[in-house]
């Protein structure tokens, strides 16, 4: 028996996304984002599912949080759906909106709970889509309206903001892979896509400073760990290719202020070039108060010529998997954030994502999701590994409070720690969710 202690200022939480979870697409004065459109697309996500309903927590926002006020966690990160404050995108304030978000942010602080607040988790307006979206630099300006507004709306209520949820994903998984929406096959796109997402938070930074906004600032890139096969130059590199397309193209810009070249010169020869303003690096790398951190999963990978973006093949080799077909790699988790702290410095870290994907259904009033449970003591461990090393670890988030629309797999994936019944709303606390409950009172597990 392990005991695995964590530090005594350890945080804990839970996370979620406003598409995600809210339903109520049609309500409140919300306009119509991207994931409306893109989910209502024949042949985008598994059964034709959307979020119109989703979890429904637009209306059941305060039995969420009692929930979260029994696990007893510190944080609830949860996103702003942009079409709720502007509907177009720009121009009129849909008070509806901001009250719906008032009314949430209230609830928590009564209960002692602090929000973290994504600005961008991926529902942007159909309206500025419809004018380029990420590809069209006002996009950049509209952004900073939709951020300044909840600064000075949430002043002194929200104290950790996020600009942007998962970069790669809204670039190049949306708009090269094409997998999310918009649904685009351009690598030249997802390369621009990714360089104004920066462009806007590094903008959003610098006017969170003027207005002198108190609180912290940082944005959540989603990571993978890709291990070489072998000590082979070839492997080596080509599992440099890839972590640096989840890490190096979205941490060097914003931590070191220029592109990596080997990425850069990589790019260019499969045609995309990148298309930079003066002053941007500039503004893309304003100092930031800490990093969130996306972790599920990674692997084994080798150099293979011709073999994708970047000549590297994954090798099966035989890691246990999620019911969404990821490796349970929790040594990943620990490599790539002490690999973040030799390369980028001692940036606080938050980790603001990392679970499970387990389909195990209500028996008997209870889910017995074992598989999930282990999922979260193997990469928990890992955690602590990082700490002991020297990794600035300041809080943990789990993904997520309830099983939600999970995109292009719609409702066939569970992420929770809550099952939702997808027909009457009805949450059941998993076995997972009492296991996380005593070790957020704890701080501390057995292995």
């Amino acid at each position: 028996m392990t005991i695995i202690q964590f530090p005594k200022d350890m945080k804990w939480g839970v996370a979620t996304a406003s598409y995600q979870i809210e339903g109520a697409a049609n309500e409140g004065g919300r306009g119509t984002s991207i994931w409306d459109t893109f989910s209502k697309t024949p042949g985008k996500v598994v059964n034709g599912d959307n979020g119109d309903v989703a979890c429904g927590s637009y209306h059941k926002y305060e039995e969420d949080i009692e929930i979260m006020d029994d696990l007893g966690v510190d944080f609830y990160r949860f996103s702003v759906a942009w079409p709720r404050i502007f509907p177009e995108g720009t121009g009129e304030v849909n008070q509806e909106g901001l009250d719906y978000y008032h009314n949430l942010v209230d609830r928590l602080l009564e209960k002692g709970i602090e929000p973290m607040c994504t600005l961008y988790h991926w529902d942007l307006p159909q309206a500025l889509q419809d004018k380029g979206g990420w590809d069209n630099r006002e996009t950049i300006e509209a952004f900073l309206q939709y951020a300044e507004l909840m600064f000075k709306e949430f002043e002194g209520k929200i104290k950790h903001w996020i600009t942007f949820n998962e970069p790669w994903c809204v670039s190049f998984l949306s708009n090269y892979v094409g997998a999310h929406a918009p649904g685009n096959n351009d690598l030249q796109l997802a390369m621009n896509v990714a360089h104004h997402l920066l462009v806007a938070h590094g903008k959003t930074v610098i006017r969170f400073r003027e207005l002198g906004i108190k609180g912290q600032i940082g944005y959540a890139p989603n990571v993978e760990w890709n291990e070489p096969y072998s000590n082979k130059q070839e492997d080596i590199d080509a599992c440099k290719r890839v972590n640096g397309y989840f890490m190096d193209w979205f941490f060097d810009p914003v931590f070191k202020g220029t592109y990596p070249d080997f990425m850069v010169k990589w790019f260019e020869e499969k045609g995309a070039v990148l298309q930079i303003e003066e002053g941007d690096m500039e503004i893309i790398s304003q100092p930031i108060d800490f990093l969130g951190i996306n972790y599920y999963s990674g692997g084994v990978g080798r150099y293979k010529e011709n073999e994708g973006l970047f000549d590297h093949e994954k090798v099966d080799a035989g890691y246990l998997k999620t019911d969404i077909g990821w490796n349970i790699y929790p040594e990943g988790f620990y490599k790539v954030l002490t690999h973040i702290n030799e390369n980028y410095g001692n940036v606080p870290i938050y980790i603001t994502e990392n679970g499970a994907c387990i389909n195990d259904g209500v028996e008997n009033g209870e889910v017995k999701d074992d598989r999930r449970t282990d999922y979260l003591k193997q990469h928990l461990v890992a955690l602590q590994r990082s700490i002991e090393s020297g990794v600035n670890i300041k809080g943990y988030l789990t993904w997520s409070l309830l099983d939600n629309f999970e995109w292009a797999e719609g409702y066939t994936m569970r992420f929770g720690i809550v099952h939702v019944n997808y027909r009457t709303l009805e949450r059941t606390k998993k076995d997972s969710f009492y296991w996380y409950k005593q070790t957020v009172a704890n701080n501390f597990f057995e292995v």
